[in-house]
């Protein structure tokens, strides 16, 4: 056999392996109950200074990120195609990134290849042919998008902006905070949707205690890719918004939204005065998933180190309970969901699994409600 026909082989065999792998890659990815070719928050936008690259790990993948001369942010995956070496390890000169390994650079925008050191003026292949794992990404609202396309799918020609905090009014205050959860998205997702948990999880003087139980009911309807708790009266148990009403004189209505694959969203309104926030629940790997929670408002007497206090009270709770749960879920109890409470979460699920039924098929997505409906809990 001759050399010629033995080096063809070999890279038959390898081409086929790479095949495999990312058979391999992508069925990986579907097990772990991810859904991609959405945007998610990579970091936030002030991690990304000067010529620094920065890493972050989304769905399982790891990313490279950084920020052009120009000022704009990319994201690559953080491996080098020629041997897989992490680009991280590697310089940004403000528009190219480039390899420590060989030395190989790559458009930072693009993951186009433009540079190969070792080429000698004998070689044919085509540099320009070669690319670096390389995703969408754009800033809003201070954090830093990714757009993540599904393994082994070619991106889109067109995908839609990422998210943006709702605000009313040109000057308001801003504050971020986040926790990481060391549970699936699933579990932190409903954990972020639950109604009921309030009393136990969140009790404390300022907020609302175990005795406030009561009764309550509220409308739902749906909206696309998600769900809506109708505009209505906050808990009378929950003291901020009763404040918040004192102040105004005016009625305080609450709209909460969720939507795939992992907002929930939350606007408050009393006559000229609002707050918005918005929480995310992001995968990072399949045992754990990071809260990005932004709020936005007008409201002249909440100084945003006032809020963060609170707010980071909050976090922590649920952070604490999350990772109690996590304990127990070791030993993959049986679980159980009911109604009313759970039915948000049943929601969750069913929309989830219709979304992936719909790329499947191509068919229509299906939604879970068939019309507005009235939710009864206690808490």
């Amino acid at each position: 056999m001759s050399e010629a026909v033995r080096t063809m082989m070999r890279m038959d065999a390898e081409a086929a392996q790479a095949s495999r792998d990312t058979g391999v890659e992508a069925e990986r990815a579907t097990d772990a109950g991810f859904l991609w070719d959405f945007w998610y928050p990579a970091m936030r936008s002030t991690e990304i200074r000067g010529q620094k690259l920065v890493t972050a790990m989304l769905l399982e993948v790891p990313l490279v990120l950084g920020r052009t001369s120009e000022g704009q942010a990319f994201a690559m995956r953080d491996s080098c195609p020629h041997r897989g070496i992490p680009l991280s390890y590697g310089r940004l000169d403000g528009k190219v990134v480039e390899c420590c390994y060989h030395g190989w650079r790559f458009d930072a925008c693009s993951g186009q290849c433009v540079e190969i050191p070792s080429l000698s003026s004998q070689d044919k292949l085509k540099v320009e042919r070669i690319f670096a794992g390389h995703y969408p990404c754009e800033e809003r609202d201070g954090y830093v998008w990714v757009y993540m396309n599904s393994p082994g799918t070619k991106l889109s020609e067109t995908i839609p902006a990422p998210p943006g905090l709702t605000v009313f009014s040109d000057k308001y205050k801003i504050t971020h905070l986040s926790c990481e959860l060391p549970s699936h998205i699933d579990h932190g997702i409903i954990g972020l949707m639950d109604p009921a948990h309030g009393p136990f999880v969140h009790q404390s003087w300022f907020w609302r205690k175990r005795g406030s139980i009561h009764e309550k009911a509220k409308q739902f309807e749906a909206i696309p890719n998600g769900f809506r708790m109708s505009p209505h009266s906050p808990s009378t148990n929950s003291a901020p918004y009763q404040l918040l009403k004192k102040i105004t004189g005016e009625p305080v209505t609450t709209t909460i939204d969720f939507v795939l694959p992992n907002i929930r969203t939350e606007i408050d309104q009393s006559g000229k005065m609002w707050f918005s926030s918005r929480a995310t629940v992001t995968p990072v790997r399949r045992d754990l998933c990071r809260i990005d929670f932004v709020a936005a408002w007008n409201l002249f007497f909440l100084p945003v180190w006032i809020f963060r206090i609170f707010g980071k009270i909050f976090l922590r709770q649920d952070q604490e309970t999350m990772i109690q749960q996590a304990e127990g879920l070791k030993h993959n109890p049986r679980l159980m969901l009911i109604d009313d409470a759970d039915r948000p979460a049943k929601w969750y699920f069913a929309l989830k699994a219709n979304l992936i039924e719909s790329r499947r098929t191509g068919a229509p997505m299906a939604h879970p409600m068939d019309g507005p409906v009235t939710l009864r809990w206690r808490s």
